[in-house]
């Protein structure tokens, strides 16, 4: 079986790969149309997220038997087409996890314990300690909405600060468990201090945080999102920050990314300015699952996930 790899990857994925007789090759910075040129000759197609896998690519691959996508989210393919035409689709969630509850705890500490504003001040001289006085997570609600792979880890990371953890999922029921109470989405609206948001980007989750769904929680909130940018309407979210309706937001993502995620934002619209210069606001460049350990982990989910499909 052809095997080709058109992103960087960890040398673990190819490796595993090629011991179980795949024949592996990597060819980067290919555009689309080389890359169509090149599939009909094999069997798979390992991306990451830069390339839309969609009907048209998948056509141009008259052998292609699987698509591996390195990473958790697939919204970079077209999965039911992909599907109808018996093609195998593969992502690994379960290596990134870890990395992306700890970044939603980390992100959510430096927020309540004001620790981005006191660090800049201390490096200038300026010793504010009332002023920074922060907030504790025990005896908070925190409300997870999607309760996949990355919720479940976020809510085993936050357990032990002593807050409640309840989760809504769509798609899923009968989760509860020692870390977890499953709930309705009417009780993540009435009882969450904070949410942390670990759903898909797809057709009933785009925009899914806007005016109407800030403005159904009783409680003012804080909103972490490490999942897709788009999750999030940006222009709602500002209004709700200024407003106090939400009290502070921890952003790993933002909706003015490129597709390949390695681009910078958009900086030169006033929502972006405005979360750039908000105290109660803290971002980063989509790095909740992007740690050494995850680039590892998720290379051997991938490969052995593939290699258990195929036998």
């Amino acid at each position: 079986m052809n095997v080709l790899i058109i992103h960087e990857v960890h040398p673990t994925l190819t490796k595993i790969l090629q011991d179980k007789g795949f024949v592996v090759n990597t060819k980067l910075g290919l555009n689309r149309k080389e890359i169509m040129e090149l599939l009909p000759a094999y069997n798979g197609l390992i991306v990451r997220s830069a390339l839309k896998v969609d009907s048209e690519i998948i056509d141009s691959a008259a052998q292609l038997e699987f698509i591996g996508r390195l990473g958790a989210g697939m919204e970079n393919i077209d999965l039911e087409y992909a599907l109808s035409k018996g093609i195998a689709v593969f992502n690994a969630p379960e290596g990134n996890r870890s990395a992306v509850g700890e970044q939603a705890v980390g992100m959510l500490l430096m927020l309540l314990n004001n620790l981005l504003r006191a660090d800049a001040e201390v490096r200038k001289g300026i010793w504010q300690r009332e002023k920074n006085r922060g907030e504790e997570i025990e005896a908070k609600t925190i409300g997870i909405i999607g309760y996949g792979n990355m919720g479940g880890a976020f809510a085993r990371k936050i357990s032990g600060f002593g807050a409640r953890v309840i989760a809504y999922d769509k798609y899923k029921s009968g989760f509860s468990d020692e870390y977890v109470k499953e709930v309705t989405l009417d009780h993540i609206f009435q009882e969450s201090d904070i949410i942390s948001l670990h759903t898909p980007l797809q057709k009933d989750t785009y925009y899914m945080v806007n005016r109407e769904f800030i403005n159904s929680f009783e409680k003012e909130i804080i909103i972490i999102n490490t999942s897709r940018g788009q999750v999030i309407k940006t222009i709602d979210l500002v209004q709700a920050l200024q407003s106090g309706k939400v009290k502070g937001a921890c952003l790993d993502v933002l909706e003015f990314e490129g597709m390949s995620f390695e681009e910078l934002p958009a900086t030169d619209t006033s929502d972006f300015q405005f979360l750039s210069r908000a105290s109660n606001v803290v971002l980063s460049p989509h790095i909740a699952g992007w740690t050494h350990q995850s680039n590892l982990k998720m290379a051997e989910v991938l490969a052995n996930k593939i290699i258990r499909y195929f036998g």
